[in-house]
C-alpha cells in the first residue's frame, strides 16, 4: 500500500520548535541537562489561584458534557471585561468574542475563514509559524513582510507591500509586542496599520499574545483601540498567566469576522474544556501575578543580556515579550552559533533565527544572523547560561565569530 502525505504536508518542513526539542533530547541522551531557552514555554508554576480555581471547577463540572464551541457566557463576559479594563474597549461578549484553544489553533485556522486559493496573507518575517502555515493549508499564498533592525522592526506597510500583493491580500498579520524581536509598537504605528488595512479592504489580524509581558513605562496598546472595523485581535493566557498547558485564549473584534471564525471553529473542535475556562476567569480577574511575572522576566532579561554582552555580542535589551533576539558574531550563521552553544561544555539551547523566518522576495532571510533566547529558565540557571556563553567566547576573536 502506497502511503503518501498530502501536498500541503509535503510542502512544509519540520516545525522549528520540534527541531529544538530534538536538540535538547540529544544532550540528555549524553547525560547532560541543558539550559533550555529554545521554546517559549514558561517553566514557572501556574499561579496558585488559577490551579485552585481549576480544581474546584473539575468538581463543579463533574457531569462534563461537551463545552460551548464559542466559550461559556461567563468566560466571554470575563474576557470582555478584561479588555475593557486593560484597553478601554467595549466588546459585546455575545457577538464580538470567541474562546480559543490557546492562540495557536485560532491563528492557524483563521485563514480557513477568509483565504481562498490565490489570496494572499501578509505575514511578519520572522514570525510565528502558524501565520504562514495556516495560510498554506487554506491554499492561500503567504507573503513574508521583513522585520529588520534598520526600520526598528516596524515596517511601513504602504511602502513595503507591492501593489500586486496588496490587491490580492485578504489578511495582514501584525504582532506587537513582537516575537521574536521584542519590539513594542507605539500607538501611532498600530493606527497606521489599521488605517492601511481599512483603506485597502484588508483584514488586520493582530496577535497580542504578549501584550502583558512588557518592560516599557507605558503598557502596550491593542489594535482594538483603533476601532473594531476590520480588526480581529488574538489573546492567550499562556504567557500572561503561565497557562501554556491549559490551552485557553480568545479572539475579539469586528462582529463579522468573529461570526466567520465561529463557523470555522465549530466545524473543527469541540471548544475549550469548561473547567479550564473557569480557571481562565480567575486568571483574568487577577493582575498581581502578572506584575510579578513581568518583574521576573525583566530580571532574567537583564541577566542574560549582561552575559551575552560579556561574550562580546551586540547589546540586546528587548522592550517586551519573553525573548531576546540576539545578533550573532560576524562570520557565523544563526545555525553555526546555536550549534556552538550546544557543545557539551556550554549546553545552552536557543533557536536559530533562520528557522523561524523565510527568504523574502529579495532572496534574503531577515532572521539570518540572529538567534532567539526564550527567557523560560529559572533566574539562577539564566545567570549560569550567561557565564557559560561568556566563557565559551572569551578565548576567541570576533573574526569569524571568535575572539583572540
Amino acid at each position: 500500500m502506497d502511503i503518501r502525505p498530502s501536498k500541503r504536508v509535503s510542502s512544509i518542513g519540520a516545525y522549528a520548535f520540534a527541531e529544538v526539542d530534538r536538540a535538547v533530547e540529544r544532550l540528555r541522551e549524553q547525560g547532560i541537562e541543558p539550559i533550555d531557552f529554545g521554546v517559549g514555554d514558561p517553566t514557572d508554576p501556574t499561579p496558585a489561584l488559577v490551579r485552585e480555581a481549576c480544581r474546584e471547577a473539575v468538581d463543579r463540572h463533574a457531569r462534563s458534557g461537551y463545552p460551548s464551541y464559542i466559550g461559556a457566557a461567563a468566560f466571554r463576559e470575563a474576557a470582555a471585561a478584561w479588555l475593557g479594563r486593560r484597553f478601554g474597549v467595549a466588546i459585546d461578549p455575545r457577538t464580538e468574542i470567541c474562546s480559543t484553544i490557546g492562540s495557536k489553533e485560532a491563528i492557524f485556522h483563521f485563514a480557513e475563514g477568509f483565504i481562498d486559493p490565490g489570496d494572499v496573507a501578509i505575514c511578519p518575517n520572522p514570525g510565528y509559524p502558524p501565520y504562514y502555515r495556516g495560510t498554506l493549508f487554506a491554499e492561500g499564498t503567504p507573503w513574508p513582510l521583513a522585520l529588520r533592525a534598520d526600520d526598528d522592526f516596524l515596517p511601513d506597510l504602504e511602502a513595503a507591500v507591492p501593489e500586486d500583493v496588496r490587491r490580492r491580500a485578504r489578511v495582514a498579520w501584525v504582532n506587537y509586542p513582537n516575537s521574536p524581536s521584542g519590539k513594542v509598537a507605539p500607538a501611532g504605528y498600530l493606527e497606521k496599520c489599521v488605517e492601511w488595512g481599512r483603506r485597502h479592504g484588508i483584514i488586520v489580524a493582530s496577535d497580542e499574545a504578549y501584550s502583558e509581558i512588557h518592560f516599557t513605562e507605558e503598557a502596550p496598546r491593542s489594535a482594538l483601540e483603533l476601532g473594531k472595523e476590520g480588526v480581529a485581535a488574538f489573546f492567550s493566557l499562556s504567557k500572561r498567566s503561565a497557562m501554556t498547558g491549559y490551552r485557553v485564549g480568545f479572539v475579539a473584534g469586528d462582529r463579522r469576522l468573529i461570526d466567520v471564525f465561529k463557523k470555522v471553529k465549530t466545524n473543527i473542535d469541540s471548544g475549550t474544556p469548561s473547567f479550564v475556562q473557569d480557571a481562565a476567569i480567575a486568571a483574568l480577574a487577577d493582575e498581581a501575578h502578572v506584575a510579578s511575572m513581568r518583574d521576573e522576566y525583566r530580571r532574567r532579561r537583564d541577566a542574560l543580556a549582561a552575559g551575552l554582552e560579556a561574550a562580546g555580542l551586540a547589546r540586546c535589551v528587548p522592550e517586551g515579550t519573553l525573548y531576546l533576539w540576539q545578533r550573532v558574531p560576524e562570520g557565523m550563521t544563526s545555525v553555526d552559533f546555536a550549534k556552538r552553544l550546544l557543545d557539551p561544555e556550554v549546553a545552552v539551547v536557543c533557536t536559530p533565527g533562520a528557522w523561524i523566518s523565510q527568504a523574502g522576495p529579495d532572496g534574503t532571510n531577515p532572521g539570518e544572523g540572529y538567534v532567539r533566547f526564550a527567557l523560560v529558565a529559572p533566574f539562577e540557571r539564566t545567570v549560569e547560561a550567561g557565564k557559560r556563553i561568556a566563557q565559551a567566547f572569551s578565548s576567541t576573536s570576533t573574526t569569524g565569530g571568535r575572539r583572540t
